[in-house]
């Protein structure tokens, strides 16, 4: 198992990553810490010498950005990625995730998009209805969301968004707003099982870890573990952190993230989240290693160049 060389993807190492790191070392491998701010990658010439091959690499890098450039050059060079470069750009774009659920038949919210604002407007009378809530098509942590009740608070809302010019505000994203109990649901979800769950409570109607709201157990309950696991396949991840909502229809996805947080799941059970994880990588990288061998080390060359 020491042949097998395992990159970790990552903006900072934080507490999860630092059990990420430990968990490997516990199981034999050491893990090759890949900080993003460190690397640079030459396009155009993959194939020329460069120190550090790679079986596998885990992405845990903070910024979208930065993990999708790298991810395709992971991709481009046949180092296998975990999440891929494909699953984490859909997982990474709400309209691409959305379509993604709707294609597959997986129950979620009703939401539309619109690229001007009478157009939103319209969809939002005749589609959605109000309250409902705007949202950037990327994004995490709970950031520039917005619940509107009125047209009139919809179409100052839009004509803000259409001022600010960026692309995170040029596509109209909207959704219709669901009454919560108070919690939604954070379930983890990698390869073909859900390892764990929590409610996620809080009074406001924005219930993410990173704003404040706290995390409790959470039975996984059939109904839960299929969902999730469909939620999962459709959008393509091997590691997925499943958001769910509870409706009068029954359970909902309301988004699916790639290199998903785990600090506030981690309090509320006994499962070995880390663990778990890498075990699932160590497996992959193993089976790489076993497929591939020296050919790739020696056609693929590594990776990176440090700045």
């Amino acid at each position: 198992m020491n042949q097998v060389r395992i990159g970790v993807l990552m903006s900072h190492v934080r507490a999860e990553e630092k059990q990420l790191l430990a968990a490997m070392v516990k199981r034999g491998v050491e893990p090759v810490r890949l900080l993003d701010r460190t690397l640079a990658f030459d396009l155009t010439d993959l194939d020329s010498p460069q120190p550090g091959t790679l079986d596998l690499v885990l992405d845990r890098c903070m910024a979208h950005g930065r993990a999708a450039v790298a991810l395709q050059v992971f991709d481009a060079l046949g180092i296998k990625c975990v999440n891929s470069s494909r699953g984490s750009a859909i997982a990474d774009d709400k309209v691409a995730t959305t379509l993604a659920l709707a294609v597959a038949g997986v129950p979620t919210i009703r939401t539309a998009a619109a690229f001007d604002i009478e157009s939103a407007l319209h969809v939002l009378d005749e589609k959605i209805g109000y309250p409902a809530v705007l949202k950037p098509v990327t994004g995490s942590w709970g950031r520039l969301l917005a619940k509107v009740n009125t047209p009139a608070a919809a179409r100052n809302l839009l004509e803000h968004k259409k001022a600010l010019g960026s692309f995170h505000h040029g596509v109209f994203y909207v959704q219709e707003y669901v009454e919560k109990p108070g919690r939604d649901l954070r379930i983890f979800v990698v390869g073909d099982e859900v390892i764990a769950g929590s409610y996620r409570m809080a009074e406001h109607w924005i219930t993410n870890v990173a704003r404040g709201a706290k995390s409790l157990p959470c039975p996984i309950t059939p109904e839960i573990a299929d969902i999730s696991l469909r939620a999962t396949r459709a959008v393509g991840l091997d590691l997925a952190g499943v958001d769910l909502i509870e409706t009068n229809d029954g359970l909902q996805v309301i988004e699916v993230n790639t290199g998903a947080e785990f600090k506030g799941l981690i309090q509320t059970t006994d499962v070995d989240i880390p663990g778990k994880i890498v075990d699932y990588v160590v497996d992959a990288a193993i089976a790489e290693y076993e497929k591939n061998g020296d050919r790739k080390r020696t056609h693929a060359h590594a990776l990176l160049n440090r700045v």
